[in-house]
């Protein structure tokens, strides 16, 4: 059994285009769906989908230059 969660809009008619994983497009499908309305998104969440965006944080981070030499205190420990 396979659980699909989609939010999904109608088209103009009313039908609703629910996408089907490979090993079920080939025989019956037994569908059970609850419908809901899903509230408009608000700034406040849409800033925050923003920032969980992959490679969001690009050109934010950054590792200091000798972020891969052994610290001097580790140095005698290595010999």
């Amino acid at each position: 059994m396979s659980t699909i969660t989609a939010i999904l809009e109608a088209e103009a008619d009313g039908t609703l285009h629910l996408p089907v994983p490979e090993e079920l497009r080939h025989g019956k499908v037994e569908v059970v769906a609850t419908l809901r309305a899903v509230p408009e998104p608000t700034p406040a969440s849409q800033a925050a989908a923003r920032c969980r965006m992959l490679g969001s944080l690009k050109g934010r981070i950054w590792m200091a230059p000798d972020f891969d030499d052994t610290p001097e205190e580790f140095r005698e420990y290595m010999m």
